[in-house]
C-alpha cells in the first residue's frame, strides 16, 4: 500500500532574496531582521554590502516571509528604509542558508 501525504498550505515554503537600501547600515538592522526572523521561524542569512545596502534571504511560509518583508520596511529605530528589492533566491544565494537564521558575512 502507498501511502500520500496530503500537501498542506503550511507546507510550502517561499524563498526571497531581499536588497534593502537607504540608510540601513550602522543602525542594527542585520541584528534586528535576525530576531524578527528567528521569532517568526524564518531560516536563511543577512549581510551588509560593500555598496551600503542590506540583503537577505529569507526561507518560510509565504504568509510569514511576507509579513516579515514588510516589518523589514520599517526596519529598527534609526533606519531609514528607501526601498526593497525583491525577487525569487538563486541557488547561490540559498546555499548560504544553514537551516537557521545568520548573520552572513559582509560583501
Amino acid at each position: 500500500m502507498i501511502m500520500q501525504r496530503a500537501f498542506r498550505v503550511e507546507d510550502a515554503r517561499m524563498m526571497l532574496h531581499i536588497i534593502v537600501s537607504g540608510v540601513v547600515q550602522g543602525v542594527g538592522y542585520r541584528q534586528w531582521l535576525r530576531e524578527r526572523a528567528l521569532a517568526a521561524g524564518v531560516t536563511g542569512w543577512v549581510r551588509n554590502r560593500s555598496d551600503g545596502m542590506v540583503e537577505a534571504l529569507l526561507c518560510g511560509a509565504p504568509e510569514t516571509v511576507e509579513n516579515l518583508v514588510a516589518e523589514a520596511r520599517k526596519g529598527p529605530r534609526g533606519a531609514v528604509v528607501a526601498d526593497i528589492e525583491r525577487r525569487e533566491a538563486s541557488a547561490s544565494a540559498a546555499a548560504l542558508a544553514n537551516g537557521d537564521f545568520t548573520i552572513a558575512r559582509s560583501i
